[in-house]
């Protein structure tokens, strides 16, 4: 079971995309999703602000959170993240939130270095032609990423 949550997105227009890339590539493999019913970026930025150095923590706790909520309602064995697939996050960090949100909520946090995979997974998505987003995500990593004034 997939679980689309990504309220940190900006703008709305990659937002989408990462949504409807998702979309296309689980139904090609008839992987059931569930879709976040709305785009709550303000709630995001409300909770980043004066936070932005810990930004990162703030987010993985709230994308853990709903991801434990949703196994929880849906009597899933556990709960994991796709952030675990990246070699920019922090993972002992994410390992930790996880953690202690499935100790709290009462379901397990699967954790997994999926890093190992992470060039094939790179390859595989070019060759289905996939949209490959080139930042986090949040407006912060978005101005990391691309502004490079100074």
């Amino acid at each position: 079971m997939g679980y689309f949550y990504n309220h940190n997105i900006h703008p709305f227009t990659e937002w989408e995309k990462r949504r409807d890339t998702l979309s296309a590539y689980a139904e090609s493999i008839s992987l059931p999703v569930i879709y976040q019913k709305n785009y709550d970026l303000e709630n995001f930025l409300q909770k980043i602000v004066f936070r932005e150095k810990n930004r990162c923590a703030v987010c993985y706790h709230d994308r853990l959170l709903s991801a434990a909520h949703i196994a929880k309602n849906g009597n899933f064995d556990g709960f994991s993240s796709t952030l675990l697939y990246s070699k920019f996050q922090n993972h002992d960090l994410i390992k930790s939130i996880g953690a202690s949100i499935g100790t709290s909520i009462g379901v397990d946090f699967y954790y997994q270095d999926f890093r190992e995979g992470w060039k094939e997974g790179i390859a595989a998505s070019k060759q289905l032609n996939m949209y490959r987003q080139q930042y986090c995500g949040c407006i912060y990593s978005e101005k990391d990423r691309y502004c490079h004034l100074e």
